[in-house]
């Protein structure tokens, strides 16, 4: 009541007061900041594959990023294991946090992009590291913006032909869908086989050069670790699990070297007699194979107690190979080359015998035999569907192709010089032919039997493989 008289009394100056009270609550209304939009987030993937690697850098003249910072604090990353070309998961996720404390998410003033960069490029006046670029433009300088900005990696898997090359000390990505090589891993001297993590994040390769297994990060390309072998490599293999790579020891005594991909490490060696040139995993997953050239003989090992269960004695060397399979999936027939046989076998894997012999076809009038190369026919592989198997010629540097299960010529394609390897598209309407004496890689439309293109690499190639890999 005493409230309402005063309101009543003062009912003039509630009215003059009251436009005013309104106007301000309006302005105050209108000049309330706008929702803004969320800050940036710091995506992990991106930093682990594509800022983590600047660290590691060497730039001309000026010690990498890494020399100083596994000393020095506040950014102090984490020291790379030894033998390890680049942090694992568990050092990464520490360096994240540690690279985050720099960065204010979505700002070109953060630390990590100011700190590095050149005065007259916008860059902070002091760093102690000095100053690693002199442009905003620098590619380096642009992905670790991006990265603050909030750009997250591509975990998509894309289409790869890995392409080896014995004589380099490079390996060559192909992109199936342009036929142009997409990428290129540095750093594997003499690399000899290659072999592809199942989800697409690893790649394995022989290193003939160091006797190792290079295991290289797919995101970056980088080799991340060096896995000693009881010898030299030759060509390998990878489990239908990914949880074991066998490699193949060539020097003598010879073994089959099973290492273990969660600990990257050796865990044991399978005696062989004679060095083994190559390994595979039957399709079923149930066999490992192993073939040696100076041993002439065969070997299968269970995969399951990685024994083995029986070997067969051969003529001649043991070269590559490719599998049949029966309907239940198990393994029909092996197709394998033979040292200095123009040709291929065939052998019943149940009945454990050499069922035939098929020789191709002569060198063709008017054609020069290459010699460059490995054996006169090194490389063969069957379709997806089971219908067919392609074989290389390196004498005709030709590709063959027969029908299954009948074994008839059904036709030929002129390919590069001395062909040593071929892998096939996951549909096998294409094959990838790896030419060693041309250092290149011939592509086979194999319904038409034409070659319609043909892709420089590096040098010597051999050894290659199609895989679906966690590419940028």
């Amino acid at each position: 009541m005493y409230l309402t008289k005063i309101l009543k009394r003062r009912g003039v100056l509630c009215l003059a007061i009251a436009p005013w009270v309104l106007l301000t609550i309006g302005f105050a209304v209108r000049q309330s900041p706008a929702p803004t939009t969320a800050p940036a987030q710091l995506d992990f993937e991106f930093f682990k594959t594509q800022v983590q690697p600047i660290f590691l850098a060497k730039r001309p003249g000026h010690a990498r990023c890494v020399a100083c910072h596994i000393t020095r604090d506040p950014m102090r990353l984490q020291p790379l294991a030894p033998g390890s070309a680049i942090w694992d998961e568990e050092q990464s996720r520490k360096n994240f946090e540690v690279v985050r404390q720099r960065v204010i998410p979505g700002s070109l003033q953060s630390k990590l992009l100011t700190h590095p960069l050149a005065v007259e490029a916008g860059g902070a006046g002091i760093h102690s590291g000095g100053k690693h670029w002199d442009s905003q433009k620098d590619p380096e300088w642009q992905t670790l913006a991006a990265w603050v900005r909030g750009a997250k990696a591509d975990t998509s898997l894309k289409l790869r032909i890995i392409q080896t090359n014995s004589a380099g000390d490079n390996v060559h990505l192909i992109d199936p869908a342009t036929n142009k090589v997409v990428g290129e891993i540095k750093d594997i001297e003499a690399n000899h086989g290659v072999a592809a993590a199942p989800g697409g994040s690893r790649m394995y390769f022989s290193n003939e050069g160091l006797h190792t297994l290079d295991i290289v990060d797919a995101r970056t390309l980088l080799v991340t670790k060096r896995v000693p072998l009881s010898g030299r490599p030759n060509n390998i293999s990878i489990s239908r699990d990914g949880r074991r790579v066998y490699v193949a020891i060539v020097q003598a005594p010879g073994a089959v070297d099973v290492i273990d991909t969660a600990s990257q490490a050796r865990v044991k060696s399978i005696p062989n007699k004679g060095g083994v040139h190559n390994t595979y995993v039957t399709p079923d997953g149930k066999h490992v194979i192993a073939g040696s050239i100076v041993g002439k003989n065969m070997t299968v090992i269970d995969a399951q107690t990685e024994q083995p269960v029986w070997s067969l004695d051969f003529d001649l060397g043991v070269r590559p190979m490719a599998f049949e399979q029966s309907a239940d999936g198990s393994t029909k027939r092996i197709f394998f080359q033979l040292s200095e046989f123009h040709g291929f076998a065939a052998l019943d894997f149940q009945t454990h015998k050499e069922v035939t012999r098929i020789k191709l076809p002569p060198l063709p009038p008017g054609k020069v035999e290459i010699f460059e190369g490995g054996n006169i026919s090194h490389g063969m592989a069957v379709t997806a569907d089971n219908k067919t198997l392609v074989v290389t010629s390196r004498q005709n540097s030709a590709l063959y192709v027969y029908s299954l299960p009948d074994l008839k010529l059904l036709g030929s394609a002129d390919v590069g010089a001395a062909p040593d390897w071929v892998t096939l598209t996951p549909d096998s309407k294409t094959a990838y032919v790896a030419n060693a004496g041309s250092n290149s890689v011939s592509v086979v439309d194999i319904k038409t039997m034409k070659e319609v293109a043909r892709i420089l690499v590096g040098q010597v190639p051999k050894r290659n493989a199609t895989a679906m890999l966690q590419v940028q």
